[in-house]
């Protein structure tokens, strides 16, 4: 199944390297968004099927934003980090995402996996 996905984080490098990763692994990113703003704009846009959104975003709120997005759009929202769960796994459980990943885990296979093994679970 094809997976879209929308990258949000404030880093230019991460987002290059993670879209060049994930379109390796089969997931097409459709955009990529360095705020809040920019996330909800091209959420609303583009409708992905992911949108994989980092917990600090240059001292916004990721938490916040996940909020926000699940108010507005139907895509599934997964959060990323360079932290570790352990240090969130309270405010990730209690968030509308799906889960979590370290950014050093992230591939296809880990966004199948949080998603349910096949991706059956992402909308379409």
């Amino acid at each position: 199944m094809s997976m879209s996905c929308l990258l949000v984080d404030d880093s230019i490098r991460f987002l290059e390297a993670a879209r060049t990763l994930l379109e390796r692994d089969g997931i097409p990113v459709v955009g990529v968004a360095m705020s809040g703003s920019e996330a909800l704009a091209r959420a609303t846009e583009l409708a992905p099927d992911i949108v994989l959104v980092d917990l600090d975003l240059n001292g916004e709120n990721g938490f916040d934003l996940a909020v926000e997005l699940a108010g507005t759009v139907t895509s599934v929202i997964i959060l990323i980090s360079t932290h570790s769960l352990d240090d969130f796994e309270e405010l990730v459980a209690a968030s509308p995402a799906r889960g979590f990943l370290h950014k050093s885990a992230l591939s296809a296979r880990a966004i199948r996996d949080v998603l349910g093994n096949d991706g059956s679970s992402a909308p379409t």
